[in-house]
């Protein structure tokens, strides 16, 4: 064993107590599946699962080299650039397609495996088995860890704390090889730059490196992992402390310059992505001060929750401004915590150790650089968390040094805390088993939260309760009136509804608040439409097109206006290229069928309604036209088979009748009639 547990056995109670440390990261691992297992039988919830899943035509292509180039090459869909992630869910639809139980699976996975690393990794640091044991369970068992897990969008968290975990594993072997020294040991002393970082590495660092490479390509969060080894090295490793000289701290750090260059990387490319699709929320909207403030009472917020994990919701709308006594005092708690554990740094180290890793983890997503609206999130403690877990736990068993019945009480209350922790995961996950659930919810634990309701709109629109769904936008745009999303999700109700004039007026003011909304432009486009504004339509989905390039259903519907309005060339390149980025949709194979009808290509129109027909069986239309063209080939008993198909599927199909019946004509006239 490494660090200073390895010197002294600081688990009394539990010495007696001998397990295979496989055994217990294997007992960690089989308790995590059976508590989240209730999460297959949830849905896709209607929060980012349709931008990440349902409706993304490169993720539901399955695993191809084309989805891999355009996962490494996306930053448009969920503004930054994730290509590990990306690739979790093409592979999910490629095993399960749209069945969301085996998405949720991969999540429950991944979260037992994050659960048995955690264990395994600080056993390998401190050489402390149960204490280990207690953080990786309470990690694991949280409610905290809900919304990483439920959440099918979610995976990048579950996934990059899988490879940020792997990686710190890694690291903390090479750091405890006899092969590794660092410069400033007592055994070396290297005086050139490259020497200093490449002497005698591992090869458990540079495995480190690649996993950490792979962390940040599956979400960014993990930009402050460097700071976190340096934690690692300071306590349980105590790497400061041999020598103690300049050149230790130094090699120190220019041993983790890899790290901090990638850190740095993701870090530029995920500011630049986000700015680029409007997520980061400028200084004029939100100032600086509101962002502080905002960071302050969070932090308190967050620590709230991880010891009285209650009233957890998914959306937490921002404030705008906290009361300034509220600030101050969070402020006040902050420092006071902070003063406390550095003053303590020498006897316990553990305690500055873990408060560093909870604040300093929380850095990038506590709100200074704002993206979104919302004002915290359980998820963004995922891996935050365990700085606190440790700190707790070896708090606890410094409490226990003081006399048996300590002890005693202790593992009581550790074992109580877990079994609490299991009962109150378990009634967590019933909120994320659909989307009205969850909405409810949330709305019912939070105040003048617009971000729940318009999700709750979007929810009930797809279930057909119309009314109720509108009834939740205008309550949004009462909160919020400039909250594009809502005006845009209005708009396509009420152009759902027939209500042309209306969802212009929404479909406009959400361009106005948001001009590069491609969604927004496509709907105005299907809206004037509607009211024979037929050029205008025409401008609002090319513009759709120029904003989102692989945007289908805005290619699809300007191909439809060309083909209604007899620009057939012009409809046919679209519905290709409809086709090539969703071989899939049948209403395009469809809409090129009729386009090549009408452009003579009977030849190429056979086989795009025979995919239509292949995708879509039931298809009565498809049938139909088949029908037509075969029987312009001469294929007269063909044709008659399509006709009567049409039939059968929709018997009053009258056009489909009459082509029987002219088929059969045509089929019992005398030879040469």
């Amino acid at each position: 064993m490494y660090g200073p547990e390895a010197k002294s056995n600081l688990d009394p109670a539990l010495a007696r107590l001998h397990f295979p440390v496989w055994l217990l990261a294997a007992l960690l691992a089989l308790v995590t599946v059976a508590l989240y297992w209730p999460a297959l039988h949830c849905d896709f919830v209607n929060l980012d699962d349709d931008v990440f899943v349902t409706d993304n035509p490169h993720v539901q292509g399955g695993l191809t080299w084309t989805a891999v180039k355009w996962a490494f090459s996306n930053t448009q869909q969920a503004d930054y650039w994730a290509p590990m992630m990306w690739l979790s869910h093409i592979l999910a639809c490629q095993l399960f397609g749209l069945n969301p139980w085996g998405h949720h699976l991969i999540n429950v996975l991944l979260h037992a495996l994050n659960t048995a690393l955690v264990f395994l990794l600080f056993r390998r640091l401190t050489g402390a088995p149960w204490r280990s044991f207690f953080v990786a369970a309470l990690f694991g068992w949280h409610p905290l860890r809900v919304e990483s897990v439920a959440w099918v969008t979610e995976r990048k968290d579950v996934l990059s704390a899988f490879f940020g975990l792997l990686s710190l594993l890694c690291y903390a072997k090479a750091v405890t090889s006899d092969r590794w020294q660092v410069a400033g040991s007592e055994k070396i002393v290297p005086t050139s730059f490259l020497s200093r970082v490449t002497c005698h590495l591992s090869p458990y660092y540079f495995w480190s490196l690649f996993l950490f490479a792979l962390g940040l390509m599956s979400k960014a969060m993990l930009v402050t992992w460097p700071l976190v080894m340096l934690l690692l090295d300071w306590w349980p490793l105590e790497r400061f402390k041999i020598q103690g000289s300049r050149f230790r701290v130094q090699g120190l750090v220019l041993e983790k310059l890899p790290f901090f260059g990638l850190a740095a990387a993701a870090s530029v490319v995920t500011v630049v992505a986000q700015k680029h699709g409007g997520a980061v929320i400028s200084m004029v909207t939100m100032s600086l001060s509101m962002r502080i403030g905002n960071a302050l009472i969070s932090y308190c917020r967050y620590l709230g929750k991880l010891f009285w994990p209650a009233n957890l919701a998914v959306l937490y709308p921002h404030p705008g401004h906290w009361p300034l006594t509220s600030e101050a005092l969070a402020g006040g708690a902050l420092l006071i915590i902070t003063v406390f554990c550095f003053m303590a740094r020498r006897p316990y180290p553990f305690l500055l150790m873990g408060w560093l890793w909870f604040v300093g983890m929380l850095v990038p997503v506590i709100g200074l650089v704002q993206a979104g609206a919302v004002a915290m999130a359980d998820r963004f403690t995922y891996l935050p968390s365990l700085g606190l877990l440790v700190l707790v736990i070896w708090s606890a068993s410094e409490l226990a040094r003081r006399g048996r019945y300590q002890v005693n009480f202790l593992v009581v209350a550790g074992c109580g805390t877990i079994i609490l922790c299991l009962g109150l995961t378990r009634h967590q996950l019933k909120y994320w088993t659909e989307s009205e659930i969850l909405f409810r919810h949330t709305l019912s634990i939070t105040e003048n939260n617009y971000l729940a309701h318009n999700n709750l709109g979007g929810t009930l629109g797809k279930k057909g309760r119309i009314e109720e769904a509108i009834r939740q936008f205008q309550e949004t745009i009462r909160l919020n009136p400039d909250y594009a999303i809502a005006h845009y999700d209005l708009g396509t109700l009420l152009l759902g509804q027939g209500q042309f004039d209306d969802a212009i007026h929404q479909f406009q003011e959400a361009i106005r608040l948001k001009p590069d909304y491609a969604e927004a432009h496509n709907n105005l486009g299907m809206a004037l439409e509607q009211k024979d504004r037929i050029n205008e339509a025409i401008g609002q989905f090319q513009e759709a097109i120029r904003l989102k390039s692989d945007y289908v259903k805005a290619r699809n519907n300007l191909g439809t206006v060309f083909l209604n309005h007899h620009r057939i060339a012009e409809a046919i390149d679209q519905y290709q290229e409809v086709i090539r980025l969703k071989p899939d949709l049948f209403d395009a194979h469809y809409n090129l069928g009729i386009a090549l009808c009408l452009n003579g290509q009977i030849d190429a129109a056979i086989p795009q309604f025979q995919e239509t027909i292949r995708l879509k069986p039931d298809y009565a239309e498809a049938h139909n036209n088949l029908g037509t063209v075969l029987g312009q080939k001469g294929q007269i008993d063909e044709a008659i088979s399509q006709y009567q198909e049409a039939i059968r599927l929709k018997p009053d199909y009258t056009e489909a009748r009459n082509n029987l019946a002219h088929a059969l004509e045509a089929k019992n006239a005398p030879a040469g009639h």
